[in-house]
């Protein structure tokens, strides 16, 4: 097994180890703790719909890698989730758009719990009448998501964005995609996707790394690499609609308010950084705009935003409630062309580059924070210690290059307004 050990420049260092069978595995040290926590995932998500290994191509229903999450706990010899119970550890697993994870946490019984995790997610169970009761189950979740206001202004966006990508499609997918599932299909996405080459291990805690990579070594099934082509239609620049609406039971309009970005290739660190930053410069809580919104009461505490990047897609996202969703849409584009015109307060800049700074190094106090950056270094095969590079040496002259990806003719507008009454 190749191994390394990573040091950063405040005072933290990690193991970065390879399995012969091409998984990658990250460790943090923290002895001092008393807790822990691992992830063991894959590079595999709602948007991987079609994909070649070998030269035979496979489109899937919409929802599979959600489906297959789901359908890993079960085991012929039991539930994962009951197998945790008894050792009093916290488990989960979740399915984004690019990646799965399965995750526990503890504070005692640490090496038991993990060979819990490598036992169950390398061991698939799936039969006609397991399939067939999770199709129930996972409709019932879909039908709850489609009420959900806080959901649907999401996607509703994205689904107004993104014209052919499979990021405007529900994680879950449809009724209707998930009723073509069957235990065929589940074998054959996750012998792809789940193999080892394709899969990382992060973990951060009171934990002791030779330890974990001798567990390992002895507990990943040897399988033979698979060079997995990810197949994404022809997406347009253009935003497919600017604005779209729908009425939900909310108190008061919720809004997603995004600016489409330029894909060439996913954004490096660096880029991320300096988007990072610019969105605090438009619109975080030391921002003019930011103040002036509050005062004119147009948003709330609840108001925030993102970079939202991944393979294919890439936008920045301004969400929360508003009683008039359109005037803070404007505000926010009016903002970015001011900027666009007299640049970037020196002060503001240095205050916010400061704060992302120290924020980023009190990360490191959490170990889920740190598991959950070693999940992106695994995705983006990056350093645990890039982001806070950049965030020390970033120049404004950086930052500002940033805002020409911001297109006021690439927007959406989604809003969810309240029930109309009768």
């Amino acid at each position: 097994m190749l191994k390394e050990v990573i040091h950063g420049d405040i005072g933290e260092s990690y193991v970065k180890a390879v399995h012969s069978s091409g998984l990658k595995i990250y460790i943090l040290e923290k002895p001092q703790y008393n807790s822990c926590y691992a992830i063991f995932g894959t590079k595999y998500g709602s948007i991987d719909t079609t994909f070649s290994v070998n030269g035979e191509t496979t489109s899937v229903p919409e929802g599979i890698a959600h489906f297959l999450e789901h359908k890993l706990f079960e085991s012929e010899d039991g539930d994962a989730f009951t197998k945790y119970a008894k050792t009093g550890a916290y488990a989960n697993a979740f399915t984004s758009f690019d990646k799965t994870c399965y995750l526990f946490s503890c504070s005692n019984l640490f090496y038991e719990n993990l060979e819990i995790l490598l036992n169950f997610v390398q061991s698939p169970y799936f039969t006609k009448e397991t399939v067939e009761k999770e199709q129930g189950i996972i409709g019932q979740e879909i039908r709850m998501y489609d009420d959900s206001p806080a959901w649907r202004v999401m996607f509703n966006m994205l689904l107004s964005m993104y014209k052919n990508h499979p990021v405007r499609i529900d994680i879950a997918g449809t009724t209707d995609s998930i009723a073509n599932i069957d235990a065929d299909l589940l074998y054959k996405c996750y012998n792809t996707f789940y193999n080892p080459s394709n899969m990382f291990l992060c973990i951060a805690g009171n934990v002791e790394a030779d330890k974990i990579l001798k567990m390992v070594e002895s507990g990943i099934k040897e399988s033979k690499p698979l060079e997995i082509e990810r197949i994404k239609p022809e997406e347009p620049e253009e935003v497919l609609k600017s604005e779209v609406s729908q009425n939900l039971a909310v108190a008061q309009p919720m809004f997603c308010f995004g600016y489409k970005l330029p894909y060439e290739k996913m954004p490096s660190v660096k880029d991320r950084v300096c988007i990072e930053i610019l969105l605090e410069v438009i619109a975080g809580d030391c921002s003019p705009l930011y103040k002036k919104l509050m005062n004119e009461g147009l948003i709330n505490d609840d108001f925030s935003f993102e970079h939202f990047c991944g393979d294919g897609y890439n936008a920045v996202i301004f969400e929360g409630d508003s009683c008039d969703p359109k005037a803070v849409a404007e505000e926010i584009k009016a903002e970015i062309e001011r900027i666009k015109n007299d640049g970037i307060n020196k002060k503001l800049f240095s205050a916010i580059r400061s704060g992302l700074y120290g924020g980023a190094i009190r990360s490191f106090n959490s170990v889920e924070s740190c598991a959950m950056q070693f999940v992106d270094c695994a995705m983006n095969d990056i350093s645990l210690f890039d982001e806070l590079k950049y965030l020390k040496s970033v120049t404004m002259e950086s930052v500002l290059k940033r805002l020409s990806l911001l297109d006021s003719e690439k927007t959406v507008l989604s809003v969810i307004n309240p029930l109309k009454e009768d």
